[in-house]
């Protein structure tokens, strides 16, 4: 299975790149990246999504109005600087760049959450034929702290064991899916409520082909091996 070979490639790279360590977890493929982004980048990340942010949206049916509180963009592909920070993921992430999605920023003010989810896709939900269509199942997550909370604001993954606090410039990416491709409830993961302050974040996250209406190859992501 592809998938699988996709989660290997990662793994092994981010295994072998200085600057990244593992986190301890024999369920789940976790990798902090320390000070990914520069002091300069975060700051003018979180301008952007300040000028842009609006209420959080959610895949899927109706659920708890509290179940995803924070406020989200989507930023410019296009712009410059953006094409900036794509480039920098791209140099870490062994995955074409045409499997990526927008990158998503994210604000967290206190009191304001996102409760236990995964970030892989479920194939009986209604929209899964679509989501089949443009990319299919997400595989790898990548997500960038910008700034530091006074309080609360972590990175959960309870059914892993694991609690990250946020830390200015450092990325975090995971894998979705087990070693043999399957999607992995280990990867279930939440922002915990922020009780001080306010916490920026930005996601990307990649797709098993390339993100979009496409008859490409699936197997793209070998380029970069």
């Amino acid at each position: 299975m592809y998938k699988a070979e996709i989660g290997r490639i990662v793994r092994e790279r981010l295994s072998n790149t200085p600057n990244v360590v593992k986190v301890p977890s024999p369920q789940l493929d976790l990798f902090v990246a320390r000070n990914f982004l520069t002091q300069d980048e975060c700051d003018k990340l979180i301008e952007i999504i300040d000028s842009n942010r609006q209420p959080s949206g959610v895949l899927g049916p109706d659920m708890d109005p509290d179940y995803r509180t924070s406020e989200s963009c989507n930023v410019n592909p296009f712009d410059p600087f953006i094409k900036q920070i794509e480039d920098k993921i791209a140099n870490l992430m062994p995955i074409d760049r045409s499997h990526g999605e927008t990158i998503q920023g994210q604000r967290y003010s206190v009191g304001q959450q996102f409760k236990p989810h995964h970030d892989f896709f479920y194939t009986d939900q209604p929209y899964w034929p679509e989501q089949e269509r443009t990319g299919g199942q997400r595989t790898w997550t990548v997500m960038m702290f910008l700034n530091e909370p006074e309080e609360g604001g972590h990175t959960a993954f309870p059914e892993a064991g694991v609690k990250i606090t946020p830390k200015t410039g450092n990325l975090l990416a995971w894998n979705n899916l087990t070693l043999a491709g399957y999607p992995n409830s280990y990867s279930l993961h939440t922002g915990t409520p922020v009780l001080g302050g306010v916490k920026y974040v930005i996601t990307k996250w990649y797709r098993e082909r390339p993100w979009g209406y496409s008859n490409a190859d699936p197997m793209a992501f070998a380029a970069k091996r």
